[in-house]
């Protein structure tokens, strides 16, 4: 069931991810082409500063993605049975 959980978690952080990825991106696009309404001499290096954020938002973007999905897939680490606990606590205090 735990495998289940983690599937689930990582298709909302997904989504989640994504969607915060293009809101700023979009928020982005519509600041830079207002700013080369407004002033279209500068239009080249807004153009410029636009793409270069963008790409950084995407690369957040596939990295946050990537986590995403290891810790879903994560193999979950197994507790061990108490009598082994017991077994490897006298085992220490005996030496």
């Amino acid at each position: 069931m735990e495998l289940g959980l983690a599937y689930v978690a990582a298709g909302l952080g997904a989504g989640l991810i994504v969607f915060g990825a293009s809101m700023g991106i979009g928020k982005l696009a519509a600041a830079s082409l207002e700013g080369m309404a407004r002033q279209p001499e500068v239009s080249g290096d807004l153009r410029t500063a636009m793409i270069i954020a963008a790409a950084l938002i995407e690369g957040f973007t596939f990295f946050a993605l990537v986590v995403t999905f290891m810790l879903a897939t994560h193999k979950p680490v197994e507790k061990p049975a108490p009598q082994q606990v017991e077994k490897t606590t006298q085992s220490v205090e005996g030496k």
